[in-house]
This record gives C-alpha cells, structure tokens and sequence, in this order.
C-alpha cells in the first residue's frame, strides 16, 4: 500500500508559484462585480461627500470605472424615477445606499431599502422610483459600462400591475 499523501506527491502549493492563481486587479464575473457594490456600500468615506441632490432631475455621479465597466452613484429626491427602461448589452448590480427605492419589473414591485441588492442580466427591463418621503442613494455597477438605455412604455398589463395606477 503506497503511504505518499496527495500533498507529498504535489507539494506545498504554496511553493509552487505556478499552481495559485493570480488575484485579479478587476472584478471579471457576477458575483465579484456584486461583491464590489457591497465593499463601496460599507465604506461611506469613498461616496457619501459626492452625493448631491436635484429636485429638478435626477444626480448622478460617475464613481469609477475598470476595464470593461463602470460604477455610478445616483441620488433620488422623493418622486424621481428612472422611467421603464433596459440597459442595451450591460449587465448591472443595484445597490440602494441610503433610503428606499421601489422596483417595478414586469407584474412584480419590490421595496429596496439600504443594503439591498439587485443583479440584472442585459436586457432586463425595469423602472426605479424614490416612492419614499425621504431622499435615496444608489450605486449601479455596469458591465461591459453602459453605453445605451433604451426606454420602454408601459404595456397595459404592467400599468395594472403596478398599486395606484390608473388604467384606461
């Protein structure tokens, strides 16, 4: 019976340079993309004294961007929206930083407070509104970065959907 354990035949790996990979500079799949929303969320310091607030549209600032994506940060007095809307050939990462935002997709609403998260794959169509009485932040992370946002109208049955709205 042979006694050589799977580390004496391969070696410390860590030895081996070889054998470990790399850490990567960028974030390159979804849930590192997710995990890079979070890491800004928690450190305020990075985003907090950017934030402005418009009552006649809403802010954004453009926070950073990487090879093959970008990060925005984006306020919302209440009443903004963002209008139904899908993101061309980007993929994106919702965080709400501070206050509420309501989601509206397809038949479903959802409330979004500060810490929630939401991913979306290209052509995920949506609408963001400040539904709330106070102000909201959000980072939105694009990849590949954004480069178009076709907006959509409302058929019928998603206008019904939605509480409070008025059909004809």
């Amino acid at each position: 019976m042979n006694s050589d354990s799977d580390l004496q035949i391969a070696g410390d790996l860590l030895e081996v340079p070889h054998l470990l990979q790399a850490p990567r500079e960028h974030p390159a799949t979804v849930a590192e993309f997710a995990g890079l929303a979070r890491s800004l969320a928690a450190d305020r310091a990075q985003w907090e004294h950017l934030v402005r607030y418009d009552a006649t549209t809403r802010w954004y600032h453009r926070l950073r961007t990487g090879p093959g994506y970008e990060i925005w940060l984006l306020s919302w007095v209440p009443g903004q929206g963002s209008g139904l809307h899908d993101h061309g050939p980007s993929s994106g990462v919702l965080t709400v930083l501070d206050g509420t935002l309501t989601e509206h997709s397809g038949r479903r609403t959802r409330a979004l407070t500060a810490g929630a998260q939401r991913v979306f794959a290209p052509g995920y169509v949506h609408e963001v509104v400040n539904d709330a009485l106070e102000p909201a932040v959000s980072l939105h992370v694009y990849f590949p970065g954004l480069t178009e946002m076709p907006m959509h109208t409302a058929p019928h049955c998603e206008a019904a959907a939605r509480p409070g709205s008025v059909t004809a």
